[in-house]
């Protein structure tokens, strides 16, 4: 098709994922003005409307959702062009676009960031933190190289580098710090503190006390880690942290740490990437300085 470039698909895959013209002209770092030029122009050469223009935000056509996906696996192959070229080289050289779970992400990325840089000086790193859905979507289309998560995430497209293992603790107020640990009977029955829905910590912190996920409970919910220790630390229930965020999240807090009983509830942490994906056997090699970050912390 004449006059149809990259350009045209880069900024139509930004609006539909957004479904919004200021959001989209802003991840694209253009103007909303020229960002609507460009669309209609798009549209122009396409014959036909992508796009259903509200008020507040946009809409896709039927036509706009099948160009959408067309689109996102075309800048996926051209994106996986540069890095079948990247990969001819040694070492790894040029933009890493490395996603992270929050439950890993204040403990581990400075070390990752770190040994990467030191052992790969050429690599431009753009590490983004977010729960893992988004992540698994992100990479699935192509908008990120590799992700470190909670394994398994059993997305057949996805490569899974199993790194380390690493236990979670009870966290408590400290003036409880001479008590009984609790088994996951009695958790059941005090204020366990979790992190909001879609963090995959709390469904393992879940599972760990035999609890549904739909199960009413008077229960508080926090964003972060650092929120449900301090909110311990005032004294208004416990929670359950994995290991790397004991020396953080414990140093300004008046809590109490405790190993449970054993069978201890524990996490996987790996590494996961596309199947396709031509920087494979480099990403290998990147993996195994993410778990050398890692094992210190949980040994």
């Amino acid at each position: 098709m004449n006059g149809l470039t990259m350009r045209h698909l880069h900024y139509f895959e930004a609006l539909a994922r957004h479904g919004h013209f200021g959001r989209a002209a802003e991840a694209c770092a253009i103007s909303q003005p020229a960002l609507s030029m460009q669309m209609k122009e798009l549209e122009a050469l396409l014959g036909a409307p992508l796009i259903e223009r509200g008020p507040r935000q946009i809409r896709l056509t039927s036509l706009g959702e099948a160009f959408a996906l067309r689109a996102r696996a075309i800048l996926r192959e051209v994106d996986e062009l540069g890095d079948l070229a990247r990969a001819a080289f040694s070492p790894l050289t040029g933009r890493l676009r490395i996603g992270v779970i929050p439950t890993v992400a204040p403990y581990l990325l400075p070390e990752i960031i770190q040994k990467l840089s030191q052992r790969f000086p050429g690599l431009d790193l753009r590490p983004r933190e977010a729960v893992t859905a988004k992540l698994v979507k992100d990479l699935i289309e192509g908008r990120l190289d590799t992700a470190i998560v909670a394994l398994p995430v059993s997305e057949p497209s996805l490569h899974e580098q199993p790194l380390f293992a690493e236990e979670f603790v009870l966290v408590r107020p400290a003036a409880d710090a001479d008590l009984p640990v609790p088994n996951p009977e009695t958790l059941r029955e005090m204020r366990l503190l979790l992190l909001e829905e879609g963090h995959c910590f709390r469904d393992q912190a879940l599972s760990f006390c035999k609890m549904s996920a739909s199960e009413p409970r008077d229960l508080m919910e926090g964003s972060s880690l650092t929120t449900l220790v301090q909110m311990v630390g005032a004294g208004i229930g416990v929670t359950l942290i994995p290991q790397m965020a004991i020396p953080i999240e414990t140093r300004s807090a008046q809590v109490s740490v405790a190993r449970l009983a054993s069978p201890r509830p524990s996490r996987t942490i790996g590494m996961v990437w596309r199947r396709t994906n031509p920087l494979s056997e480099q990403l290998v090699h990147v993996a195994g300085l993410v778990r050398a970050a890692g094992m210190p912390h949980n040994t």
